[in-house]
């Protein structure tokens, strides 16, 4: 099967705040297709046009790009204008994962557990960030948790326990965005659930240091500890794929993802999805899959072969 995939564009690097973590992910499954015998090369699109994809002939692009400009439908759209099938979801489904303010508002809508929030736009920031931090007081109870709308990896987040802490929470989260979300902080368990096409992996509880999952502790760090399968009663386990998978459904995503949520007694809450997760030697996917079986080479592999385009031919 490996070499009717034809002549594969691992797409990493990029532009984003998240281009380092993308490189580790991108060298990790150029890697592995190619141990698979698959004819796989990698391809910056900050460095290269990505219109040289049709110029060189690549039949395929495997999507290792995190963030704006690689996992919010733009590059999406590109592949589809170019007509080469692409892993991942597509257009609409990347582009409202990646605004977590949209994703909320249509988690909500369809009844789904996910925090209350407030979202901040350049508007409520034009009379300075203490008036913004006011307004989030008088909407929200500390402590929340403070994030840029469009970004990932941990970027700009941060947890707020304090009055005199919010103001520079709220700078931190402008400077990778103009919006930036306030959300309910959920003393909860952090849980990851990943998925393959309709079928969902184990489980994962994330214990991080001090209980804060940043971005040093998501991709550096040998303390934080990854339980996989979580530790939950089989209920309760097959609810939270259930709730997975439906949340997957409503933003229309397809392939691959995985979704994040906080478990307060044994409340689910949703936080994001991730339409394009890392695949780095401290990712979660690649940990659920080998636990159920899939090693990392197959599973770079499985979610290659899903690779497809939206449009008509």
């Amino acid at each position: 099967m490996s070499s009717d995939l034809g002549k594969v564009a691992v797409l990493l690097g990029g532009c984003s705040a998240e281009r380092e973590v993308s490189l580790m992910s991108g060298s990790a499954v150029l890697e592995a297709l190619r141990r698979a015998g698959v004819d796989a090369h990698p391809f910056d699109p900050a460095e290269r046009d990505l219109f040289e994809l049709k110029r060189e002939g690549f039949d395929r692009a495997f999507i290792a790009l995190h963030g704006r400009g690689g996992e919010d439908g733009t590059l999406q759209g590109v592949l589809e204008w170019l007509r080469i099938p692409y892993t991942g979801s597509g257009v609409l489904a990347s582009a409202l994962a990646m605004d977590k303010w949209r994703t909320k508002l249509l988690w909500q809508q369809l009844g789904l557990p996910t925090p209350g929030a407030l979202r901040l736009t350049e508007e409520e920031f034009a009379a300075g960030s203490e008036e913004a931090a006011r307004r989030v007081l008088e909407a929200l109870a500390l402590p929340v948790f403070v994030k840029p709308v469009h970004e990932g990896s941990s970027m700009g987040a941060t947890r707020v326990e304090r009055e005199e802490e919010l103001t520079s929470a709220l700078e931190a989260a402008r400077r990778f965005d103009g919006e930036v979300l306030v959300e309910r902080f959920v003393a909860g368990r952090e849980i990851t659930i990943g998925f393959l096409g309709e079928q969902t992996l184990p489980a994962i509880e994330i214990v991080a240091p001090q209980g804060r999952y940043d971005y040093h502790n998501k991709y550096f760090s040998d303390e934080t500890r990854y339980l996989c399968p979580a530790p939950l009663p089989e209920p309760l386990a097959s609810r939270l794929a259930e709730l997975t998978m439906r949340a997957a459904r409503a933003l229309g995503c397809r392939g691959w993802g995985r979704i994040d949520l906080l478990l307060e007694d044994d409340m689910p809450y949703l936080l994001e999805m991730n339409t394009a997760p890392g695949m780095t030697s401290h990712s979660l996917v690649p940990l659920a899959a080998r636990v159920s079986g899939i090693e990392f080479d197959a599973l770079c592999l499985r979610i290659l072969e899903e690779a497809r385009c939206d449009g008509p031919a």
